[in-house]
């Protein structure tokens, strides 16, 4: 009965979201170098397998200097140190607008301000969910600031400012064009890492990352590749990336532009290096909170359920936490205040 009456919220909210657009699928061989092959799939799973062989290199993230950092002056509700970061981005894209990396940084009470020498204390890039806007996650950064971790909140790549004028969601992060959809959560990892970097240029040891959603999946891949970050709290999770654009209802028109040209065992391998699963040896060394919800349609439970058996078989370092609703439901009242405060005292416990 109660599954039934969410079930039905999360499909009422899913569909007031009217702009989806069905496109049309796409190999994105413009995305990947040339590798011999002839066949577009051969060609794909080709470089795909070379990613896999070193993940390291295909995650590198060269160090950058170029950090613009505005901070907030006075108005209502401005709180003393908070600003506006920029940088660019360590992937090049077609579109200039995606090149630079927005973030909004919000320090923890009594932290010495920007480029400012002085003892930090801990903080977390916050990553939200795929078509957050401009404020999406913004209450709660300043939640985590207030109690104690500075908090930035990077906009995600083709989000927000970051958003070209022929888009109206973010759908080029998430598509059915395979090879970009891989580059650019590629891009949104590098990014990441550049993030922790201006953190630990600040002066930050103590560093972690939160992910929401579509977040959470490109903060455990972050982790995998940054050595900085000592805690991960990932909410909404799945082990593989493709099963959940196959499966969950919030991407049913993306897996509609999908459907004629692949099948899922094909998308998996495709996605393979955006996928946890791929990285769950790579992660031992930071503290991971699993958050799902027990009725989420968007991020089937099954799949949250698997990965985290598999943390639990691997013995990785973890903490479990089922909320009682769904996946957009977590982001209404009351839900999103126990979503929000079981990720805040995991980070100030854990951090």
């Amino acid at each position: 009965m109660i599954s039934s009456l969410f079930h039905t919220w999360e499909r009422r909210l899913v569909a007031a979201t009217t702009n989806r657009v069905v496109r049309p699928f796409e190999w994105g061989l413009d995305w990947i170098p040339p590798n011999g092959a002839q066949a577009p799939v051969d060609r794909l799973l080709r470089w795909v397998d070379e990613v896999m062989l070193d993940t390291e290199a295909f995650f590198e993230t060269p160090s950058t200097r170029e950090y613009e950092f505005d901070p907030v002056e006075g108005g209502r509700g401005a709180r003393r140190g908070t600003g506006t970061l920029r940088f660019p981005s360590a992937l090049t894209t077609p579109h200039p607008a995606n090149n630079v990396v927005w973030a909004r940084w919000f320090p923890a009470p009594g932290e010495p301000a920007v480029g400012r020498p002085g003892r930090r204390g801990r903080a977390v890039v916050v990553l939200p969910q795929w078509n957050a806007d401009a404020d999406g996650h913004i209450g709660l950064a300043r939640v985590l600031a207030r109690f104690g971790v500075s908090a930035l909140r990077m906009s995600l790549p083709y989000h927000d400012a970051r958003m070209p004028p022929e888009l109206a969601r973010a759908d080029y992060i998430v598509s059915s064009n395979v090879a970009r959809t891989v580059q650019v959560c590629r891009q949104a990892v590098l990014d990441a890492r550049r993030a922790v970097g201006w953190l630990a240029r600040q002066g930050y040891e103590r560093i972690g990352i939160l992910g929401t959603s579509l977040g959470s999946c490109l903060a455990l891949l972050t982790t995998a590749h940054e050595p900085r970050i000592r805690v991960q709290a990932l909410n909404h999770v799945s082990p593989r990336f493709a099963d959940v654009v196959w499966r969950g209802i919030s991407t049913r028109h993306v897996r509609e532009g999908l459907d004629a040209s692949v099948d899922l065992d094909l998308l998996r391998a495709l996605w393979r290096p955006i996928s946890p699963s791929s990285y769950f040896d790579r992660i031992g060394h930071a503290r991971t909170l699993l958050v799902y919800a027990r009725y989420d349609l968007t991020f089937p439970v099954d799949l949250s359920r698997e990965l985290v058996t598999e943390f639990r078989r691997r013995e990785l370092p973890h903490k479990v936490v089922v909320l009682p609703c769904g996946h957009y439901s977590t982001g209404l009242a009351p839900f999103k205040f126990v979503d929000g405060y079981v990720l805040t005292q995991f980070l100030r416990k854990n951090l």
